[in-house]
């Protein structure tokens, strides 16, 4: 068993009803799933935010990733938790919310093998959470499925709307790694077998219904948002919606319980809200806009987290999340290691527990690539978390520390994996500092974004490379360009744009560390996302049905006699 695992299985939970009181939640507020979790349903929480003044918002981001781990929802638990231990000495600071993506099954039994945090800095239960958690990924694929099912159905009943079967963009989905799905061809089996056609599957968190779900402010919203949709296009290049084959209602049902978000709580009993899980290369990986909304509403200190380095994650969370709500982060944390920085300094994975100062000041060419930008372009104070591993040497981090300080940016080492919320209290004192200098203004005037809506597609595409990644521009073939030509004569040319890349380099050749220039992004596709409101990039090689690795976690993954799981961390 691993020693995350054993840690949460040896944590005493309180009720769920204890967890929604500490939030001013009566027992008839919330939908309980069990003694452990629970659903917040949406009139309880718009009650709340109409007599709150929202909390002050923190976004937790890292420096671009690496295959060692860096543990930036780990922080961002840690954080939470040293932010109410720093409360227990300094009352007025108030209580702090955590607000989390959902794990997908797919990295589950892939590569990562769980997503609740790690060590002493966890959200519990810790097997729910990482497997069927309250079955909202269930209701999502399932509502994603029914659109296409129909859609096949009204093709082989006539076709009214005249359907190109060549230009059908919806793909079928599934919480599961599995490249056999990638391509597949459908309706075989004669007349009574539906109309054949090649067709695709993605990963339920790729899918445009998670993403129109984690943006949806009501289920009214979201029965819109489902209805645009562009599903297809007809042979005369129409496009055609969730609405146009009548579909919009049915989604919607089955999406109305999965909307409330979910209660759990940390191992120190922090409220958290877990909901929603986009993918960060692939859509604009953040939890739900209603759970974030929620700790707004009823935390004074909200932490929550955007998918890999702030290139893709931040920049998404900023320009299309926060744009889309009106609200923005008074400070961000951006997750840090020795060893990702040894790593973007040119050392292999296998060498990184090595002491190597050289290499980490080195590659700090990637770290304060991200700050910068998120200081420079979004106006942003960023705090940087250097998150203690065991075989890091008091040399090294000193190394790090300084060389931050001496550019001016503040920097902490922090300690939550071994020492839970104390561990972090630096870290939250360094984030309640940033806050405060940031100041109390209303979002929208302290919002700053990358690029203007009303600029061209392409000259979105391009300032995002350029101003983020600091490519020397991009490649857009002919084909492409077609397609965004398309995508503004349909009258999508003002929305924002989400970049799916590698998230293992500002390029998008993942073996090109620290912080490169000159690169060019190559564009491969681009597919529209009318629902969700943004057109999504899709920039090297990237693909959205991942497949299994040679040795993927389910093989560590079992059950004991006695009912208890194994494997997962």
């Amino acid at each position: 068993m691993s020693i995350d695992l054993d840690i949460a299985l040896a944590a005493e939970l309180d009720p769920i009803v204890d967890v929604a009181a500490s939030l001013d939640l009566n027992p008839e507020n919330i939908i309980p799933f069990g003694w452990t979790k629970a659903k917040v349903p949406i009139d309880v929480l718009d009650a709340a935010a109409q007599n709150a003044t929202p909390g002050k918002l923190i976004l937790v981001t890292a420096m671009s990733p690496t295959p060692a781990g860096e543990g930036k929802t780990t922080t961002s638990i840690g954080l939470t938790d040293g932010l109410n231990e720093l409360a227990k000495t300094n009352p007025e600071i108030g209580r702090a919310v955590l607000a989390l993506r959902e794990p997908s099954m797919g990295p589950v039994f892939g590569m990562k093998g769980g997503a609740a945090g790690g060590g002493y800095a966890q959200v519990v239960p810790m097997e729910d959470i990482n497997l069927h958690f309250t079955g909202d990924f269930a209701a999502i694929a399932a509502a994603n499925n029914l659109a296409a099912t129909m859609l096949d159905n009204h093709i082989h009943h006539g076709n009214e709307l005249d359907v190109d079967p060549r230009r059908i963009h919806i793909r079928r989905v599934v919480d599961l790694n599995d490249r056999a799905l990638r391509n597949v061809t459908i309706g075989l089996g004669g007349l009574n077998g539906g109309v054949p056609r090649e067709d695709h599957f993605d990963i339920v968190v790729a899918s445009e219904v998670m993403a129109v779900f984690c943006l949806a402010t009501s289920v009214a919203d979201l029965k819109e948002r489902l209805g645009r949709i562009v599903v297809a296009h007809s042979r005369d290049r129409k496009p055609i919606t969730v609405s146009d084959i009548g579909a919009a209602g049915a989604l919607t049902a089955l999406l109305r319980d999965a909307l409330a978000p979910n209660l759990v709580q940390t191992l120190e009993h922090t409220p958290a809200f877990i909901h929603g899980g986009p993918f960060a290369n692939i859509a604009h990986g953040c939890n739900s806009l209603l759970a974030t909304k929620a700790a707004l509403a009823l935390g004074d200190w909200v932490v929550t987290e955007a998918g890999f380095g702030a290139d893709l994650g931040a920049e998404k969370f900023l320009d299309i999340k926060c744009r889309a709500a009106g609200i923005w982060p008074s400070a961000v944390v951006v997750v840090a290691t020795l060893r990702a920085l040894k790593y973007h300094g040119g050392v292999e994975v296998a060498d990184v527990q090595t002491p190597n100062t050289e290499a980490v000041l080195e590659g700090m060419s990637n770290l304060v690539h991200h700050c910068t930008n998120l200081r420079d372009i979004f106006g942003l104070t960023p705090v940087v978390c250097v998150n203690r591993f065991p075989s890091d040497t008091d040399e090294e981090m000193a190394a790090a520390l300084d060389h931050l300080h001496g550019l001016g940016i503040a920097a902490v080492e922090s300690t939550h994996w071994a020492d839970g919320g104390t561990g972090a209290v630096p870290l939250a004192e360094a984030v309640v500092e940033a806050a405060e200098n940031a100041g109390d203004g209303d979002a929208a005037q302290r919002a700053r974004y990358s690029y203007e809506l009303d600029a061209p597609l392409e000259d979105k595409i391009r300032t995002i490379a350029q101003r983020i990644y600091g490519a020397a521009d991009v490649d857009i073939p002919a084909k492409v360009r077609r397609k965004l030509k398309q995508f503004a004569d349909e009258g999508y040319g003002d929305l924002p744009i989400c970049v799916a890349k590698t998230q293992y380099s500002l390029s998008t050749d993942p073996t090109l560390r620290g912080a490169p220039t000159g690169h060019i992004i190559a564009v491969r596709d681009v597919r529209l996302s009318a629902g969700a409101g943004f057109v999504v990039v899709i920039a090297g090689d990237i693909m959205t049905m991942p497949g299994l690795p040679k040795e993927p976690s389910a093989l560590k993954i079992d059950v004991t006699e006695d009912g208890d799981i194994t494997g997962l961390f």
